[in-house]
Order: C-alpha cells, then sequence, then structure tokens
C-alpha cells in the first residue's frame, strides 16, 4: 500500500506532541511542512539552516522515534532547507553536513545605499538588565532560552522577530536589554538600539516635521539588532506604523535581528495594521507569566543581596506572599525598607514590613489563606481541622488533607515547605504526592471531580467576601 507523506509525517507529530512540552512542539514542529514520500525517505521542509541545527541537536532521537515508528528501521528522513533565495538544501537525519545544490547560496541586499558611513551608535541599554540578573522559573525559562539562543547568532535563527510579551513590571525590558548587552559583549561590531515606542513615535513626528524620513529610515537601516519596546503604543498611530513597517521589512530582509515587547499578544493588539500584525507572528511569540513563589524569593534573595541585607526566612515568605504579580513591586519594597531602616533608625522586623507592604497592596489582611483553606475543608467533610495535621490514615481525612493541600498550592502563594510545615510538619514530597492524587482521581472520578469543583467555588466565593 503507498502511504500519504502528509499522512506519515502527521502521525510522527503525534508521537513527537507526546515526548515533548507543547510550547517547544508549536515553536519547532507545527512550521515544519511534509513535501514527499518516496522509497520510505520522508522529506520535511524546515524554514532555515538554523532551524535544521536546532532539531538535529536538541530532538534528533525523538524524530528518529516517530520515523522508525511509521516507516520501519528503513525509514529516512531527509530536510529541505529554504533559504534566502528560495532554493532548497537536502540533508539526511544521520549525517550532520549539509550539502548545497552544488552552488553557493547567494543573496544581494537590495537596501544598501551607497555613501553611508557605518557610525557608532548609543545602544541606549541599560548595563544592569544582564542575563546574570535575570532570574529564571517556569515562568520565563522559555523566553530566557530563545533570548541566549539569540544572543549567540543575532538574525541566524527563526527566532526573528522575538517578540515578548506579558503584563507591566514581569521583565520584558530587563530581557529584551539583556539579549541586547550579551550581543554587544560577544560581537564589537554590531549596532544594537535599545528604543521605546513614544521615543520611536517622537523621532517620526520630528522627521516628518523636517522633512527627514529618509534619512531616519537609513539611520535605522544600519541598525544590526533593533529592540523596541511597548510596541502596543503603535496603536492608533498610521503613519508611525508605517514607517515601522517599511523599517522591518528592510532589516528582516538584510537578516538583522528585531525584538519586540508589548503587554499582550499580536492577536490582541488594537488598531495597529494586520500587515504588521501579521510580521510580528513570523518569528517567536513567548510570554512571560507570573513568576511563582520560589521564583519571587529567588528574585527577592538576589535584590536583597544587591542591597546588602539579611533578612529572616519568615520576613521573606512574608513579602513573597504578598507581592505576586509585579517584579517592580518587589524591587519597590525593597527601596522602602531599605529608606525606612536608613533614615528612620528603624530596626527592618515584621512589623515595619507590614508597613511597607500596606502602601503596595490593597487588602492585605483579607486575602485568603492555607488556614482558611483548612477550616472550608474540615466543614465539607465534617472533620476536626485539627485532624487534618495528625498521622491518621482514615480515609475521609487522608482527602480532607489531600484536597486542602491541592487548593492550598492553586489559591494561595505558599511555598510547598510552607504548606507542608501547615499540616503538621510534612515535607514537600508529600505535598507533591498529594497534589498528584488529587490530580489523578480528577481525571479518572467525575463524582471527586465535581466535589473538588464545589470547594473551589466556595474557596472563589471566600475570596470575593472576606
Amino acid at each position: 500500500m503507498v502511504k500519504d507523506h502528509l499522512l506519515v509525517w502527521n502521525n510522527c507529530l503525534n508521537v513527537i506532541r507526546k515526548s515533548i512540552e507543547a510550547q517547544p512542539f508549536k515553536t519547532w514542529f507545527e512550521p515544519i511542512k511534509s513535501v514527499k514520500l518516496q522509497n520510505d525517505v520522508l522529506t520535511i521542509q524546515v524554514p532555515n539552516k538554523f532551524f535544521y541545527e536546532w532539531l538535529e541537536e536538541h530532538y534528533v532521537e525523538v524524530i528518529k522515534k516517530a520515523v522508525k515508528q511509521e516507516l520501519g528501521y528503513s525509514g529516512r528522513l531527509e530536510y529541505n532547507i529554504l533559504v534566502e533565495n528560495h532554493r532548497k538544501i537536502g540533508n539526511e537525519t544521520s549525517a550532520k553536513s549539509i550539502k548545497i545544490d552544488n552552488e553557493e547560496s547567494k543573496f544581494i541586499n537590495p537596501f544598501v545605499i551607497p555613501g553611508i558611513k557605518k557610525i557608532k551608535i548609543d545602544h541606549q541599554l541599560n548595563p544592569l538588565y544582564t542575563f546574570e540578573n535575570f532570574i529564571e522559573g517556569d515562568c520565563n525559562k522559555f523566553p530566557g532560552s530563545a533570548g541566549m539562543a539569540i544572543a549567540k547568532k543575532p538574525g541566524g535563527t527563526a527566532f526573528n522577530p522575538l517578540v515578548i510579551y506579558g503584563d507591566v513590571g514581569l521583565g520584558k525590558t530587563h530581557l529584551s536589554q539583556a539579549i541586547g548587552n550579551e550581543i554587544l559583549n560577544k560581537y564589537e561590531d554590531k549596532q544594537v538600539l535599545y528604543v521605546t515606542t513614544e521615543k520611536f513615535t517622537n523621532q517620526v513626528i520630528q522627521a516628518i516635521k523636517t522633512n527627514a524620513v529618509n534619512d531616519f529610515m537609513n539611520f535605522y537601516q544600519m541598525i544590526d539588532v533593533l529592540i523596541i519596546d511597548d510596541i502596543q503604543f503603535l496603536s492608533n498611530r498610521p503613519k508611525t506604523q508605517e514607517i515601522f513597517f517599511n523599517i522591518f521589512n528592510q532589516l528582516h530582509q538584510t537578516g538583522k535581528q528585531i525584538i519586540l515587547t508589548s503587554d499582550r499578544a499580536p492577536k490582541d493588539l488594537v488598531d495597529v495594521e494586520a500587515r504588521l500584525i501579521s510580521r510580528f507572528k513570523w518569528g517567536l511569540v513567548a510570554d512571560l507569566k507570573t513568576p511563582d513563589f520560589e521564583t519571587r524569593l529567588r528574585i527577592l534573595d538576589k535584590k536583597i543581596e544587591k542591597e546588602g541585607l539579611e533578612l529572616p526566612q519568615e520576613i521573606k515568605d512574608y513579602i513573597c506572599s504578598h507581592i505576586k504579580n509585579n517584579i517592580r513591586e518587589l524591587e519597590g519594597v525593597i527601596i522602602s525598607l531599605v529608606a525606612q531602616s536608613t533614615l528612620n533608625k528603624r530596626m527592618i522586623d515584621m512589623k515595619l514590613v507590614k508597613e511597607v507592604i500596606r502602601q503596595f497592596v490593597s487588602q492585605v489582611d483579607r486575602e485568603i489563606s492555607v488556614d482558611n483553606i483548612k477550616l472550608l475543608v474540615a466543614k465539607y467533610f465534617d472533620v476536626p481541622v485539627e485532624k487534618l495535621h495528625s498521622k491518621t490514615r482514615l480515609r475521609n481525612v487522608v482527602m480532607a488533607r489531600q484536597l486542602s493541600m491541592y487548593l492550598a498550592k492553586n489559591y494561595t502563594n505558599s511555598s510547598l515547605k510552607m504548606i507542608g510545615d501547615s499540616f503538621g510538619g510534612r515535607d514537600h514530597s508529600t505535598v507533591i504526592h498529594s497534589l498528584k492524587a488529587v490530580q489523578d482521581m480528577m481525571d479518572t472520578d467525575l463524582l471527586f471531580k465535581d466535589k473538588v469543583n464545589a470547594l473551589v467555588k466556595k474557596v472563589q466565593t471566600t475570596l470575593v467576601n472576606i
């Protein structure tokens, strides 16, 4: 029976999808196109050479497994790699060299204007924004890894443009500038420029007023790595969008690196031309999520170390339990504590910490706690709260204890250690086991899932009413 190459590759993708996380799968495998299947040789097309090299370095084993499962031991995989002039390069997975079609790929830059002298540009980067100071966690690991890949090979990866988006204070500016600083350290000859969208817009207005739009665009054409912050402010600025569209095209077509930040995903930008939004999606769109408790704690430790402070773990836990969504607020709390301690000669104790945090977070004392959750669950299962701390293995108590831990992890910012401590000094592995046990039962027992949903509603109601 003749096999269809699209069906074979789709089956391979199903195997690969089960072996890697969703975001890497979307980035590295969804752009691949199946080309043909001949004599058990499946040919796929990837966007560029870097894409191929990344697959070979990081995913070759899982790809081999998928191909072997679909085509047997005789199956092979070949790549078609698109290059700038749209010729193709072929290669087998078992080889590491790439054979070009007996001719070098050539690309003529259509935008080089004779007579423009390359000058040294002030990059406008903050030297403190580095990868060394960028604390990595689950919330930002993928964008951070992509940023590092770009810094090693600016303009030569599949991440062009790189669009980093997320809420205010999650580190978009830090990460984008860290990439720029790393590139400057590695490549002295690279022209790197960081500019906010507001500043870019003001430059456009000035260029129009002075009839210097061509000079303005020629200047940006010289940039090797362009970092533009807060592109959501392009909204409802048609002339700025038009000029940026032309600059974007010139830079991208000449292999220059573009890095953009936004407070929302490109698809959610308002009053921005569709052709621009389409180009923002050409490379990688990566979101920065709200840091979890452990990541916030590491960020806080870094900032405390920088200020030369020593704080008890109890105080650090309290700060990270109440400053949840904004890294800048963590910085603000530390600055305020240092100011209070220095100017007012006060000791940094829990009383002072609570006073300072009230300036940043409203309704601090109204937030639900692990104790609130234990009371709700104990009442629901009709067991004394003290029993949740005991070692009893009675089924209803065990279920109440595990559910309390599950809800505490999802509705408070307590660490695994803090949750375990509050249940009679249990260690974090016990908490992890409880979380998994609850999730497994929810996946297999609809009645149990209904109980959990009922408790979730009670917790949410408590969050609103307390």
